[in-house]
């Protein structure tokens, strides 16, 4: 990788999202906390959250990542609260699509995700750039029903 690879991968866009992630820490009482593991690079994020098992009331993370994965951390934490399972799933996956296939940039209001495309060049990042999504995800699923 060339400097200016780097450089153009950790943009200041993405160098200021990671400098100010929405939400750190935990909450006192969530109805699920999911720790999640990048095993390539070792990134990891716990998630908790209260929600009725469709729409996030509370959240909080803990983002131990790249400053990519941290970048997306900030756009999904500026955003999560209130927010349903099936619209996170869907700016999930069109995350993916966007770093595995150039797919196009995950819908409002997670379009601030455009900043990771350069991303896809590098796919040992994808795991990092997808983590506080799949915790997210996988804490809604272990919500308990009611």
């Amino acid at each position: 990788m060339s400097d200016s690879d780097l450089i153009k991968l950790y943009s200041k866009q993405i160098l200021a999202l990671a400098a100010d992630i929405p939400h750190l820490g935990s909450l006192e009482a969530p109805d699920a906390s999911i720790k999640k593991r990048a095993p390539l690079c070792g990134s990891t994020v716990t998630v908790d959250l209260t929600s009725d098992g469709e729409t996030v009331r509370e959240f909080a993370q803990t983002v131990k990542a790249c400053a990519l994965g941290q970048a997306s951390a900030s756009i999904l934490g500026a955003h999560v609260t209130g927010a349903r399972r099936a619209e996170l799933q869907e700016a999930r996956n069109a995350l993916a699509a966007m770093l595995a296939e150039d797919g196009p940039t995950p819908p409002a209001p997670f379009d601030g995700l455009e900043v990771l495309r350069p991303a896809r060049e590098f796919k040992n990042r994808h795991a990092s750039i997808l983590l506080a999504w799949d915790a997210t995800l996988a804490a809604l699923e272990a919500v308990p029903a009611d």
